[in-house]
């Protein structure tokens, strides 16, 4: 997965603007929390992020590694397991590194893995997305859970997707008190299944001078039958391809695919 290099005042920057995106809760966490009870501990997420998955995960007492591969954002997911008390912050622990060909310490495997909300698009490649998948299901135990969550955009939507500036939204961080205002461009390329996204942060107090930050992200899309057929590539057992979060099966007008793959094998006993 490549990293892009940000100066360390714009990754911390975005990382927190990134958890004020996501403040607007997008409904998958009740999801996780689910399967990790049918599953039980311990759980891998990996492109984990800010720990916004993570945290509530240890919190709800299971033991969690968070891979991510910016150290902006597990320093913040590290801030935020510990302000939820010593007991979370001892069930998260943290892991800087690229996803793809990821080789945790002493061969280390989990009964549930995860890869939450489009971080998979984020990957370049068919072959870096199926890398992903295998990295998932090299580290499950026999009979342990691959979750792994995509956005489905409508041809409507693509349509749109022109390069034009739109504001998306105008919030208050709570962490500054600064007013942010988000202005988004998307531009798909038909060709390559390809949609660049740029996002313009521009935060200030009221009447003051903006500081802005800049993100763009190159995204290659996928749709279920390509999740259920990477899955299927690196040896996972396909349970369902939802279309989501209470896990109805896709139908052809979802806006998201969620795959959940098993590892095949016999489940060990929980402890």
């Amino acid at each position: 997965m490549t990293q892009l290099r940000r100066d360390p005042a714009t990754a911390v920057a975005l990382a927190r603007l990134y958890d004020l995106d996501l403040s607007e809760d997008p409904g998958d966490i009740e999801l996780y929390l689910a399967l990790a009870t049918r599953t039980g501990g311990p759980i891998l997420e990996i492109a984990s992020g800010s720990g916004r998955v993570a945290v509530p995960l240890a919190a709800a007492g299971f033991e969690i590694t968070a891979v991510d591969i910016d150290p902006a954002m597990l320093s913040r997911a590290a801030e935020t397991a510990a302000a939820a008390g010593p007991e979370t912050g001892a069930r998260y622990a943290a892991v800087e590194a690229d996803l793809i060909g990821l080789k945790l310490p002493g061969g280390a495997t989990f009964h549930l893995a995860i890869l939450a909300l489009n971080s998979i698009l984020l990957l370049e490649s068919r072959d870096t997305q199926q890398a992903a998948l295998e990295t998932m299901a090299r580290h499950l135990e026999p009979g342990g859970l691959a979750v792994v969550d995509v956005w489905l955009p409508s041809a409507d939507e693509l349509a749109r997707y022109d390069g034009r500036l739109a504001l998306e939204y105008v919030r208050t961080d709570p962490v500054t008190g600064l007013v942010v205002a988000k202005t988004t461009a998307a531009q798909h390329e038909p060709a390559t299944g390809r949609v660049t996204l740029t996002a313009i942060y521009e935060e200030s107090e009221q009447g003051g001078t903006a500081r802005r930050w800049i993100r763009e992200d190159r995204l290659r899309l996928l749709n279920a039958d390509d999740l259920r057929a990477m899955a299927e590539s690196v040896g996972l057992e396909v349970e369902l391809v939802a279309g989501d979060y209470d896990l109805n099966p896709v139908g052809p007008y979802d806006e998201r695919a969620i795959l959940v793959a098993r590892r095949r094998g016999r489940h060990a006993p929980r402890p």
